[in-house]
């Protein structure tokens, strides 16, 4: 799947839920896929136009976008083909990599910082959980699979950090 039907399913995706704005559906992106996925705000007007163009979305008098039913096809037809994997980029792990270079201390901030944003990432899950725990639509159960990833991966994250920081700590004292 190529960066432009990525950005396809965003969209539809995010108009599936209601018709929306162009700058509802940029927000929407934002703040709900915003989670897991990152979309250039650039993209998002372009695909709005091609979407429009080609009859997978219509706007209404309100200027709101809503899915026709052949946007809805081809929704379920990108959400059908296999998820393309992106190579990491990693700024962290880049840094640590050549920490060498950086030294032990550097090496523990970067690490402390990461280990300070997993557990703010905690603290908003455990919200966002709530939030979206309280909603009665049809959407929630898949919501929540979205979010239990995101708490997996920061106590991965807080996990790693504690046995790097005993790693570091070894490398100053070696006894």
């Amino acid at each position: 799947m190529v960066r432009r039907s990525q950005t396809e399913v965003a969209v539809l995706g995010a108009l599936s839920v209601a018709p929306m704005t162009g700058y509802a559906a940029r927000e929407a992106i934002r703040d709900v896929l915003g989670h897991f996925w990152s979309e250039s705000f650039g993209q998002i007007y372009p695909t709005l136009a091609e979407l429009e163009r080609v009859g997978h979305i219509r706007r209404q008098e309100s200027m709101a976008y809503e899915l026709t039913d052949s946007g809805r096809t081809r929704l379920r037809e990108l959400l059908a083909e296999p998820a393309q994997r992106t190579p990491p980029r990693n700024g962290l792990l880049l840094r640590l990599f050549f920490g060498r270079q950086l030294g032990p201390e550097a090496c523990r901030d970067l690490i402390l910082a990461a280990r300070t944003e997993a557990e703010e990432s905690l603290s908003r899950y455990a919200f966002l959980r709530a939030e979206v725990a309280a909603e009665d639509s049809p959407d929630t159960p898949y919501s929540l699979l979205t979010i239990s990833a995101g708490e997996h991966a920061a106590r991965a994250t807080l996990a790693w950090a504690d046995e790097s920081l005993t790693a570091l700590n070894r490398l100053e004292d070696p006894r």
